[in-house]
């Protein structure tokens, strides 16, 4: 080896871990003093349904906006007996959606038909009251 090489700027730097780029990471992460660790887990009263193997650890925070209900509900249930490999799995929930989506729009226009035949059938007795 050339004795001229140690004199090069930056030479040997990995030889001592303090001078190490690198070195953090090969240490585990340590929380600074304001960190507050990992999340505590959520606790639901909804039904919530977790795709892949049973064994694997539920994510701490997850949603519940929106819990499974009606015929979609049930459909949703249904297909999560199912492995998610299976195209069952995946069809079911694409036609729970759809029915999700048929249930919005008749629980949104029910008032509205409920109104209209309200007033239709209204009208019918004041027809036959001014026939008579």
């Amino acid at each position: 080896m050339n004795p001229n090489v140690r004199d090069i700027p930056g030479y040997g730097v990995d030889a001592d871990p303090k001078n190490r780029p690198g070195f953090p990471r090969e240490e585990s992460p340590q929380l600074r003093g304001d960190a507050r660790g990992p999340p505590s887990p959520q606790e639901s009263d909804v039904t919530v349904f977790k795709h892949g193997q049973p064994a694997r650890k539920f994510p701490p925070v997850f949603g519940t906006a929106q819990p499974p209900q009606g015929v979609s509900g049930l459909l949703r249930r249904l297909a999560y007996k199912y492995p998610d490999h299976w195209t069952r799995h995946w069809m079911m929930l694409l036609f729970a959606d759809r029915v999700d989506v048929a249930e919005h729009k008749l629980r949104r226009g029910l008032p509205r038909l409920a109104a209209a035949a309200a007033v239709v059938l209204a009208g019918g007795v004041v027809m036959r009251r001014l026939r008579a």
